[in-house]
Parts: C-alpha cells; structure tokens; sequence
C-alpha cells in the first residue's frame, strides 16, 4: 500500500463513436459523446479517464485514434486507453495520438510476450493489464475474455504473478460478478489480489455509492474505476473526493 494521493477514474465504454454503459457486461444503454463526457469529468476533478473500445476490431482502430486526438487536445489529465490492441504499432499510434497509457488484455493472455515487449519499448508506466474475473464452478477465479465469453483457462493468481514478473506497470482488475450492479466492489477477490501481487491496482466493478469508494481505498487499493454513477450524475466527483478527505483518505482536490 503506498500513500500516494487516492485516483478517482471514471471508465468511459466506448462503442460506434459513444459512450455506453450496460450490467454484467451487457444490456449496453448510450451515455453520450466521447468528448463532452471526458470534458466534463475533467472539469469535475476526475484523476484519469478510462477508454474501453469494447467491439474494437482492426476496422474500428481509426475511428477510436480521431476520438483519442480530439480528447487530448481539451482534457489534461492522463487518459488510458484499451480494446483491440494487439501490436507494438497499435500502442505507438495511440501515444501518438495523446493517451499516457495503454490497457492489455486479450491480445496478452494469447500472448504474454507482448508485455514484455510493451514494457520494453514503452516503459511499464505506460502499461496497464486489465484483468477481468469471476468465479468458476468449481470455486477458482477465472480470468474471461470478449466481455466475459471465453474462459481463458487462466487463474487470477498465476496470471496476476505473471503479469507483474512480465514487467507491467499497473493492474485493472474489473470483478464480472459486480459489474454494472452498484451493490460494492468485490472486496474478496481484491483482497486476494492485493496479497498475490505488489503493483498498483484499479478496483472495476460494483461502485454505487461513496461508501464503496472509501471501502476500496481503506482496504489499500490505489485507484477506483467507475463508469453509471459519474455518467448519470448519480456522484458529483468533487463531493466524493471531500467525503473522502474528511475520512482521512489522501485525495487530489
């Protein structure tokens, strides 16, 4: 646990162009433009920003580079951006482009090798594994691919303590069973997470009220991703970073 200043981040789904928001990974409901929803939060004090391309293919890349440059030219705090990555040109042009960090995932679980060629050309800061998780029949933590469709045959522990000897500099760990459901992060399978690994970790999945966020952050983790309740002004930013404060969390204001 380190005492660096507590990262509020909201996530925004982007999908033809527009911001979705759906539950457990589907039902996807649209949220807005991509631009006048990244401006907004970063007028109300967000930390970061989270893109997720969710149906990114190699057709769509272009369309997701014109949002990135439109954004980062009136938004300055750092954007990450993830969906249908898969080559070290692909990372290139999004930097290029204006995102500070790039999320892995698919791509990484069929090839674990491209971490440690990312880290190499890009440095770990750069290099963010979302890992999305839910519990299998027989009990494990299994990590899930294409919006939780493919089981990756991969356990969240051995992929955590691979990931972080790979190189990676951060983890987004999104718990599939919270998802979308505002009843509270999955405070288990972080737990389990912050005890198998060292690097920094986004908690995704499950935040509904302030409680939730302070809960988190309590537990030791570093950041929190949210998406519903900063789209639909359920939480003012602001508010929760001084509700925070006011309970000894260190926060930017």
């Amino acid at each position: 646990m380190t005492n660096l200043a507590k990262r509020i981040i909201p996530c925004l789904d982007i999908k033809n162009g527009r911001v979705v928001k759906g539950v457990n990974f589907i039902g996807l409901k649209d949220a807005g433009d991509p631009l006048e929803v990244a401006k907004r939060y970063n007028d109300e004090g967000a930390d970061e920003l989270v893109f997720l391309d969710i149906n990114a293919s190699y057709e769509n890349r272009k369309t997701t580079l014109d949002i990135i440059e439109s954004i980062a030219k009136e938004v300055f705090i750092p954007l990450t951006i993830g969906g249908g990555i898969g080559t070290i040109q692909d990372i290139s042009n999004l930097l290029n482009a204006g995102c500070d960090k790039v999320s892995l995932n698919s791509s990484v679980l069929k090839n674990p090798d491209f971490i440690n060629e990312s880290v190499q050309k890009f440095g770990s800061q750069c290099i963010v594994i979302a890992i999305d998780v839910k519990y299998r029949n027989d009990g494990s933590i299994g990590v899930f691919t294409h919006g939780g469709r493919h089981d990756s045959n991969k356990n969240m522990q051995e992929w955590l303590i691979e990931v972080e000897k790979r190189g990676a500099g951060e983890i987004l760990l999104t718990s599939m069973n919270s998802d979308g459901t505002k009843e509270g992060f999955d405070i288990e399978k972080l737990t389990i997470a912050m005890n198998t690994c060292n690097l920094p970790i986004i908690a995704s999945g499950g935040a509904g009220n302030m409680q939730h966020i302070l809960e988190v952050f309590e537990l030791g983790i570093d950041a929190a991703l949210a998406a519903s309740i900063f789209h639909y002004k359920e939480i003012e930013i602001l508010a929760l970073k001084q509700f925070l404060r006011d309970k000894n969390i260190s926060v930017r204001l």
